[in-house]
């Protein structure tokens, strides 16, 4: 979203990548709350699991998180058990990179809804400066030399710790803790971007989810040309994912590709593509060319799509050719973008080498990609940003870790002869890392055909022919 979302059957899976998504992607139920939250939980604990290996690798003997009910730190709602819905009263947990086993004892139990682990202090509740002063004989216990805390002035996943949270916390420690706290943006920005593998299978049901609802969407069960308008479409994608019991990080977008760019990009402003159509929307007509930006939120997890549709004339069979090669352009870009997705490598740097080939091949497009999972725009590196073509400051900085997932968002424009015009054709699918030597692939699939919009009336006028 941009401008203006047994065993044997585990592993298989894990290892299916496919390039051309299903034709006929399904509606895959969500399971009971009650199993939701089991499964979250368990992906929780396998993350937490990691938080030592996290710290030693960024240099940092210890990490503090701290926030009161309704002011949560943003990695807070990547550490939370399913059924926790905000941090209660003060909740301040310390993670160590070598917990100590006799801090599990010392302490008492963590009260109903934190998430203490056996392995780390974990986190401490209350009202009053007590939760200080335990915080404080948990840190002298373990004497860490440095205690990261996410102040970062930049990078939003990092940059959690409230100013007033802060202060408090500071005069409850003292300077000699102070001393010792540093900002390492890394530690929140990985801990949250990088995925455990048993979150996949659920993620790709659920992408196949969307995949389907647009199909739903992109036809005549939701589309009467003449009649229906943008927004009556998206209203349409917002009840039927409610009726399916998911929900979304962003209303859906649908708009009429007639110009050459979506956004008033010399103005350095994002402007949504149908804006100037009024809140009403544009009425949908016989020979449009359809964009849709969906996302589905289910389980801890987003997904962000953007396909195109076509409807038929009375009479049509098919897409126009010039229409087909704009996608089929499309498609190309994503490959270019998706192939220098590399560990290691900065956003700016995977801009450059991706836009660096676009441009070689004389394609005309942009890129905007970025990471998804626990947030729609997750923690990461950002690989362009429609306004920023040549360096993003700060996010564009950070570089890819292993077991991430990004959202391959983009455009290019293309002229279209029959319409005599250049369009824009924007496309996004998700990826996933698949290991070393296979890299990036797409979690589900992705869009190399229009979706056709065929209508009773359409329908009739070629059962006539």
């Amino acid at each position: 979203m941009h401008w203006l979302t047994t065993f044997v059957p585990a592993v298989t899976a894990l290892l299916w990548e496919p390039v051309l998504g299903d034709p006929t992607p399904k509606y895959n139920p969500l399971p009971p709350p009650r199993e939701q939250a089991r499964i979250q939980n368990a992906w929780t604990e396998e993350r937490k699991a990691g938080i030592p290996a996290l710290l030693k690798k960024h240099g940092v003997e210890a990490w503090v998180i701290s926030q009161r009910e309704y002011a949560e730190e943003t990695v807070f709602w990547s550490l939370k058990p399913a059924s926790t819905f905000s941090a209660r009263r003060r909740t301040t947990c310390l993670f160590l990179a070598e917990p100590l086993a006799a801090l599990s004892s010392s302490t008492s139990s963590p009260p109903e809804g934190s998430f203490a682990s056996t392995q780390q202090p974990g986190c401490v509740v209350g009202w009053t400066s007590d939760v200080w002063a335990t915080l404080k004989s948990q840190l002298e216990a373990a004497n860490p030399a440095t205690v990261a805390v996410d102040a970062h002035p930049e990078i939003a996943f990092a940059s959690g710790l409230h100013a007033g949270e802060y202060r408090a916390m500071a005069a409850g420690l003292g300077g000699e803790w102070t001393s010792r706290m540093v900002v390492k943006p890394e530690i929140a920005v990985e801990f949250i971007a990088t995925q455990p593998r048993s979150r996949l299978p659920r993620y790709r049901k659920i992408m196949e989810t969307a995949w389907a609802m647009i199909a739903r969407g992109f036809s005549a069960h939701a589309v009467v040309p003449g009649r229906t308008t943008t927004a009556d479409l998206e209203w349409w994608f917002r009840e039927e994912m409610l009726a399916h019991n998911f929900s979304t990080w962003f209303h859906p977008s649908v708009s009429v590709v007639d110009e050459a760019l979506p956004w008033a990009a010399e103005m350095g402003t994002e402007v949504e593509a149908g804006a100037h159509e009024g809140a009403g929307g544009r009425v949908i007509q016989y020979g449009d060319m359809l964009h849709v930006d969906f996302g589905l939120t289910a389980m801890g997890l987003n997904t962000d799509t953007q396909h195109l549709g076509y409807v038929l004339r009375p009479g049509e069979k098919d897409v126009p050719q010039g229409l087909k090669d704009g996608l089929k352009k499309g498609n190309r870009l994503q490959d270019i973008v998706r192939r220098n997705i590399a560990v290691g490598r900065t956003g700016n740097e995977m801009l450059k080498a991706s836009l660096g080939e676009m441009h070689a091949e004389g394609i005309q497009g942009r890129v905007y990609t970025h990471p998804i999972g626990d947030w729609g725009h997750s923690a990461g590196p950002l690989i362009g940003m429609t306004n920023m073509q040549d360096y993003v400051s700060a996010s564009g900085e950070l570089a890819a870790v292993r077991n991430m997932w990004f959202s391959v968002e983009l455009l290019v424009e293309h002229y279209v002869p029959e319409r005599n015009q250049t369009l824009w054709f924007a496309l996004e699918e998700d990826v996933y890392w698949a290991g070393e030597e296979k890299g990036w692939q797409w979690v589900y699939g992705r869009q190399e055909e229009f979706r056709l919009i065929k209508t009773a009336e359409t329908q009739g006028t070629m059962e006539e022919l």
